[in-house]
């Protein structure tokens, strides 16, 4: 397999991370993952901001120059080499490497990795049965800084994912996190939603969820096509809410960029219990919206 380093493509063995790295010795990095679409990488640019950003609050110099354009040269040279049309994609940024020690200044060399692989096979069934969400006891960690960054950092979400592996939950299912106060958060690779009574609600940033550029994508959509999706923009909501209030939707679905939206037909509490959501199928809202986000990537 080739990858992308600091601009050129290599072979993946022959990528060398210094043992003084910042990202391999403290966690300082950020990531983004999305996909392509007929060769084109979708909503490209909000990536680009949400790292930029993040670059900026770590002091990382660099992380914020690469364009668009450049980004989609490179991605599309990597593809190539790799003989792909459609990709996953993880755009990796590292501090670089430093002193053994915390550092006083900002990072000036940061690394840059960009991979690749094979989206996966569609699966149709699932956008019609869904999957089972089951509810954990690993607690969302707060974030790093005011708003979760997409970091290196990924031990809670690795802690989560090792509990529901051995929960007994249904093969393929997500697992859900709510914070320390016992709000719903996010799962532990998908921001949340869920429908009542024609209602659209998702957690909101101030319980220490990522900023989800699907998620954002959603809202916007919802908003904009109320009137085909049955939903009034005024009745898309982000807030705090709790288990109980999840248990009584009517429609519940997930987001990444990966997968778009994906229904969730199951809700499994901690003693095993699980309940059906609507009638075990994708519901109308959800359906719609999930058009129309299949739409927009076209």
């Amino acid at each position: 397999m080739n990858i992308g380093w600091n601009g050129s493509i290599i072979r993946q063995e022959e990528a060398v991370i210094s043992v003084y790295d910042h990202g391999f010795l403290y966690g300082m990095g950020l990531f983004e993952t999305f996909r392509t679409y007929g060769g084109k990488p979708y909503l490209l640019q909000r990536h680009l901001d949400r790292l930029a950003e993040g670059c900026a609050a770590l002091g990382i110099r660099g992380g914020s120059e690469l364009s668009a354009d450049k980004l989609t040269a490179w991605l599309h040279q990597l593809m190539e080499a790799n003989q792909l049309t459609d990709a996953y994609v993880r755009l990796t940024v590292t501090a670089g490497e430093d002193i053994l020690g915390l550092p006083s200044g900002d990072y000036e060399k940061p690394n840059m990795l960009l991979m690749v692989k094979s989206l996966p096979a569609p699966n149709p069934s699932l956008y019609q049965n869904g999957r089972e969400l089951a509810l954990l006891k690993t607690v969302r960690n707060t974030p790093e800084s005011e708003v979760r960054l997409k970091s290196l950092h990924y031990m809670n979400n690795i802690i989560a994912k090792r509990e529901l592996a051995g929960s007994g939950a249904a093969a393929g299912a997500e697992g859900l996190m709510l914070t320390k106060e016992g709000y719903l958060a996010e799962g532990i690779v998908s921001n949340l939603f869920f429908v009542r009574g024609g209602h659209l609600y998702t957690p909101a940033i101030e319980t220490g969820i990522l900023p989800g550029i699907t998620r954002g994508r959603v809202l916007e959509l919802a908003r904009e096509s109320a009137a085909d999706t049955g939903i009034a923009a005024a009745k898309v909501e982000e807030g705090l809410y709790t288990w109980v209030e999840l248990m009584e939707a009517d429609e519940v679905f997930i987001t990444n960029s990966i997968q778009e939206l994906v229904p969730v037909t199951s809700l499994r509490d901690l003693a095993g219990d699980c309940r059906t959501i609507g009638n075990g199928q994708a519901g109308p809202i959800t359906t719609k919206l999930l058009d129309a986000y299949q739409k927009d990537t076209r």
